[in-house]
């Protein structure tokens, strides 16, 4: 029998397709660690970045973009300062390539001209006691992977609320809603979970949207209920929205939930990621390479891609905040999740709302759907 010697050509053709595919995976790995390994806090990459032009008392002059002409009041992140900025001022003197917006407050260090800085939801920094003079108390919640540290505003009701930040954000931007929540005696617990600072570091320090992070969530709803709670409202933002979906479904806790508040929520993994990747400046070619390094090195997409909520498993009502103008998580699978759902979900529709902002862009359209949909079940 003739053996078969392979030629220098075929093994240089094995080799390529090897190291290919070995720099496809490469790529792909840190595509995705780019677009999910930024530090908590970090305003998200699909914010452009703006320069501070001028600033006088209670104004401010950004260059102009469709960012800076958004409606509402957002945070204003700087390197070494941070201000809250609310309407444009229409009637105030500017240039052709310029925003004036009111200057509402500096929280820290001094926004001057030349600054670059992002827009942010966060309006606060800070804890509750120092940001809105509430009392409060810092507690850890014992959670899979060690103590999670977490603020408790308490309050008259048993009934009570676990708010739950999301992506480019801390438990510092549920504040925008506490002093809501708290006027209507709400107790409210505000946690920070694995990846955030003062908690574990999450397996691989790779967010996984929600899939694990959820039962951190879990371990909260655990520690209202030890201590007082009756009743529990999740109130998510992001990813946080998908970690209170998860729960909701998961928990064996669930029959205390009573309702899931959601801003912006991520259900859709594979477009979050391709956004988040594509804004950090990944080619198209290897998004592709991302979402399946991703997926592997965290088991997404097992089930039905891009799917975590059953529209048919939901059983306590959801108010949806959610709008068009969220590049970070598509606003058509909430429409189709209130369109199958309308026993159960209301949808409220913010135009021109950032991801996680829905609140900052419409504060008293907002406050008035959470109005209509907690009173029923304080």
């Amino acid at each position: 029998m003739r053996t078969v010697k392979p030629t220098t050509a075929a093994l240089t053709s094995v080799l390529t397709v090897a190291l290919a595919g070995a720099a496809g995976i490469a790529a792909g790995r840190f595509a995705g660690d780019a677009a999910l390994k930024a530090a908590p806090g970090r305003p998200l990459p699909t914010e452009p970045p703006l320069t501070v032009h001028a600033t006088a008392a209670g104004r401010i002059a950004l260059t102009r973009a469709l960012a800076s002409r958004r409606p509402g009041v957002y945070g204003l992140s700087g390197d070494g300062s941070h201000a809250v900025v609310g309407p444009v001022l229409s009637g105030a003197p500017h240039t052709a390539d310029t925003v004036v917006r009111r200057l509402e407050r500096v929280t820290h260090g001094t926004p001057a001209p030349g600054d670059r800085v992002r827009l942010t939801p966060g309006l606060h920094i800070g804890n509750p006691g120092s940001a809105l003079g509430l009392d409060h108390a810092d507690v850890e919640i014992p959670g899979e992977l060690g103590a999670l540290p977490a603020w408790f505003v308490p309050a008259a009701r048993d009934t009570w609320v676990i708010t739950v930040h999301g992506l480019g954000t801390t438990r510092e931007h549920p504040m925008n809603v506490m002093e809501y929540l708290h006027h209507r005696q709400f107790p409210v617990l505000a946690l920070a979970y694995r990846g955030d600072a003062g908690a574990p570091r999450p397996p691989g320090g790779l967010s996984h949207l929600g899939e694990s992070e959820w039962r951190d969530l879990d371990a909260a709803l655990r520690f209202a209920v030890r201590h007082g709670a009756e009743r529990v409202i999740l109130y998510g933002w992001s990813t946080g929205a998908t970690m209170a979906l998860r729960a909701a479904e998961r928990s064996a806790l669930r029959d205390r939930i009573r309702g899931l508040v959601l801003d912006s929520p991520v259900l859709d993994w594979e477009a979050t990621l391709r956004a988040l990747a594509t804004a950090r400046r990944t080619p198209g070619a290897l998004l592709p390479l991302a979402v399946r390094a991703y997926q592997g090195r965290t088991g997404l997409g097992t089930g039905p891609v891009g799917s975590p909520v059953d529209p048919a498993r939901l059983r306590v009502p959801a108010l949806v905040l959610h709008g068009p103008g969220d590049v970070v998580a598509p606003w058509g699978p909430s429409r189709r999740l209130a369109d199958r759902r309308t026993d159960l979900v209301t949808l409220h529709t913010v135009h021109d709302a950032p991801h996680g902002a829905m609140w900052n862009a419409d504060p008293a359209g907002c406050e008035e759907a959470l109005r209509r949909f907690l009173t029923p079940l304080m």
